[in-house]
């Protein structure tokens, strides 16, 4: 079997795993200093005593961007269902090979191809040592994963000529309303810098990547693809510290879609974080 075939795997090798029993828990004390600690820093908090982050084994960078390359038709895949897009896993590993897929839109096929072009970069800048978390780069991955859904691709809501944005409709719970940027983006360009600051003191490499994810979704910062950028990044961070990317299912759509409403709504991101670490690939 070739290695274009094990692509096919996809979503089918994250498996949701039974509930891990918790250890010794801090006192309530330090979790009420941490959580506002993060709340002050990062706009929502977690309670980590219970997220698995020791469980997912660690590897030399080189076999964690190899699995990742093996695996790219999976996380391009699920990454585009996650947005409705139709395309299905072999017609995706099609688009990889280079060959048209006949039958959709020219939107789909560009948000496909997006995917890929933005995943294949963040591959490239881990193996070259460049990656990092920063403005420049999230800006560079965003202007490239979402040129064709978002407003001035590239850039924070804000910096160019068009304001309003940051809202997400959470159904039953009402509307998450992120900050403004009538401002020209200025506090959102401050929220981003005190948030990498605060991430840059979470020690473990697992914990900050998922931490960053949480943190680009719930603040909005670009009109459309906060959620494709800022998994591309997580998984910048992962890779870099020689773990597994991670893939959101598509088939765990209802799970994710929860625990983000969790996350917007309450501003507590436990139930989130707990549910990435369950999407990590198995081996």
């Amino acid at each position: 079997m070739t290695e274009q075939a094990r692509w096919g795997v996809g979503s089918n090798q994250y498996k949701k795993r039974p509930p891990r029993p918790h250890g010794p828990q801090p006192s309530p004390g330090l979790l009420k200093s941490a959580a506002k600690d993060q709340t002050d820093e990062l706009g929502f908090s977690w309670d980590s005593s219970g997220i698995p982050w020791d469980e997912m084994p660690g590897m030399e960078v080189p076999r964690a961007l190899a699995r990742f390359e093996a695996q790219l038709a999976g996380h391009v895949w699920d990454a585009a269902a996650l947005e409705g897009n139709p395309y299905t896993l072999p017609e995706v590993q099609t688009l990889l090979e280079g060959v048209t897929v006949g039958g959709h839109r020219l939107d789909d096929e560009k948000q496909v191809l997006a995917l890929v072009e933005s995943t294949r970069l963040l591959h490239g800048l881990v193996r070259d040592g460049t990656f990092a978390l920063s403005k420049p780069l999230s800006d560079r991955l965003h202007g490239i994963v979402a040129p064709h859904e978002a407003i001035e691709a590239g850039h924070f809501r804000g910096e160019g000529s068009v304001r309003g944005g940051g809202r997400v409709n959470l159904g039953e719970a009402g509307t998450f309303k992120a900050t403004g940027c009538e401002d020209g983006g200025e506090e959102l360009r401050a929220e981003y810098t005190r948030g990498l600051a605060f991430l840059s003191g979470v020690k473990n490499p697992i914990e900050r990547a998922v931490a960053y994810f949480c943190f680009g979704t719930r603040h909005q910062f670009y009109f459309d693809g906060n959620k494709r950028t800022s998994r591309l990044m997580m998984n910048g961070v992962l890779l870099s510290s020689g773990h597994d990317a991670i893939s959101i299912p598509f088939s765990r759509r209802l799970e994710f879609n929860q625990s983000l409403v969790t996350l917007y709504a309450d501003a507590d991101a436990t139930s989130l974080m707990e549910f990435i670490l369950d999407c990590r690939p198995e081996g």
